[in-house]
């Protein structure tokens, strides 16, 4: 049985807290597989939003550019419980100055893989994009489902939330109809 120390130390705590034995067969790596999950879980705390937001010079290209239906995946801070969900990110160029559409979904995945509330979560794209982007504005939108409603308290496993950020030209009327009827594949 091998000796833990630092985080795997505290895993083996949380088994033995819920009622377990994590010297048991099945549980015997289990503090390792944890830790090993929660660095990949939550990468987004050592990456840096402005590394992905690097601009090109887009010609004169001035209307929306919209990534869809990009798969969010992130952790309920208030129960360390997932919530799974697509996220709508758009922006207006400015100054002809454009990101590659990956780096729309690399954004969205910097955040979500930090511990998080989905509404903080849908305004730090939008702010990161008005940052480092400058558009003459960004819009998000999540919709997604959470564990934490779903396998406790209410047990509602059909519901989901829906947030959006809007900043810019995305609070006009028109440009928020736009942006709204494309989410919705309405062309």
């Amino acid at each position: 049985m091998p000796h833990y120390t630092g985080p795997e130390a505290t895993v083996r705590e949380l088994i033995r807290y819920i009622g377990d034995d994590p010297d048991r067969e099945g549980l015997l790596e289990t503090p390792e597989r944890v830790v090993r999950s929660w660095k990949e879980l939550f990468v987004g705390y050592s990456q840096d939003p402005a590394a992905v937001c690097k601009t090109f010079d887009g010609g004169t290209y001035d209307e929306m550019v919209l990534a869809k239906d990009v798969e969010v995946s992130s952790t309920c801070e208030h129960h360390l419980l997932p919530f799974l969900g697509r996220a709508h990110v758009a922006y207006l160029p400015a100054n002809g100055r454009i990101i590659g559409l990956s780096k729309l979904a690399r954004l969205v995945e910097i955040y979500a893989r930090r511990l998080q509330v989905q509404e903080r979560l849908t305004q730090q794209i939008t702010s990161a994009l008005d940052e480092h982007l400058r558009p003459l504005g960004s819009a998000c939108v999540i919709e997604a489902k959470h564990l934490c409603v779903a396998c406790r308290g209410v047990q509602k496993q059909h519901s989901s939330m829906v947030t959006s950020s809007l900043t810019g030209e995305f609070r006009k009327h028109e440009v928020r109809a736009e942006f709204f009827a494309l989410i919705r594949g309405k062309y």
